[in-house]
């Protein structure tokens, strides 16, 4: 009896014995296994998705121009992008304070706004034009409106040549809209008599919107607006990897594709 409690303790012993050893090698295993990495550069971008076709809301879903661009570019240098709808006059602001890392919405490149934030290389060329109603005859140019209602869009440079206008001629009526789309609207209706927008905006409107009573008249102005990303002053390192990530989409094919797309 006695040695068969010696043999019952021994073969126990030599069971818990191989028990650790399996245990100590499942975390030797364990540890020489290559961490997983959890940090991810997350982007918040803000924009005002009512620029189409830079950006704009479908379905509840941002697209447009601006927001394939932001993507490709956050895709090659590595970054989540986020992108958050606000108000026009609420992007360089909310650049300023972090609440963004960047914005990107047809912003045209200013002195003014320089003071304010730092911009990446210009990434479109812009310029403005007056669309007016086809029965319009009055209105050929910039030299035919002063005196007249204009619309602009809040914050773009359309509304502050509009206010230089108004500025030259006190007679001048001006309407700003937080939607571009609703001052072309008031065109139609026959609200104002012109609206001044950018060029590209303008076109991709007439383009798209179905039994439009809106031309586009005189040449493109403003000549020299550019689009560029707005990034806190003194971010360097953002506005360093936007510039690169822009170069690289630039060679690889992928802003032309993204022009043909929209264009």
């Amino acid at each position: 009896m006695r040695n068969f409690v010696k043999l019952m303790l021994a073969s126990l012993l030599v069971f818990v014995l191989a028990f650790a050893l399996i245990g100590c090698g499942g975390q030797t295993d364990n540890s020489e296994q290559p961490d997983v990495a959890t940090d991810v550069k997350k982007l918040l971008v803000g924009t005002n998705a009512t620029f189409p076709p830079f950006e704009m809301q479908e379905d509840s879903e941002l697209t447009g121009f601006d927001m394939d661009l932001i993507r490709a570019i956050g895709e090659v240098q590595g970054y989540e992008v986020e992108i958050q709808h606000m108000d026009f006059k609420a992007l360089v602001p909310s650049v300023q304070n972090g609440k963004i890392d960047a914005a990107i919405a047809g912003m045209s490149i200013t002195p003014e706004r320089l003071e304010s934030v730092d911009f990446t290389e210009a990434y479109f060329d812009a310029g403005l034009i007056v669309a007016v109603h086809k029965d319009n005859q009055d209105i050929q140019g910039t030299d035919d409106l002063k005196g007249k209602k204009l619309a602009a869009q809040n914050g773009t440079i359309g509304a502050a040549y509009c206010d230089e206008v108004k500025k030259a001629d006190a007679a001048t009526e001006t309407r700003i809209f937080d939607d571009i789309g609703l001052a072309f609207m008031e065109l139609e209706k026959g609200g104002v008599d012109a609206v001044v927008n950018d060029h590209p905006v303008t076109a991709y409107y007439l383009k798209t919107a179905t039994d439009t009573s809106i031309k586009m008249v005189g040449d493109i102005f403003s000549a020299e607006d550019q689009y560029g990303i707005a990034v806190k002053k003194g971010n360097t390192e953002l506005l360093n990897a936007l510039n690169e990530g822009l170069i690289k989409i630039k060679e690889n094919g992928t802003y032309d594709e993204i022009y043909s797309k929209w264009f």
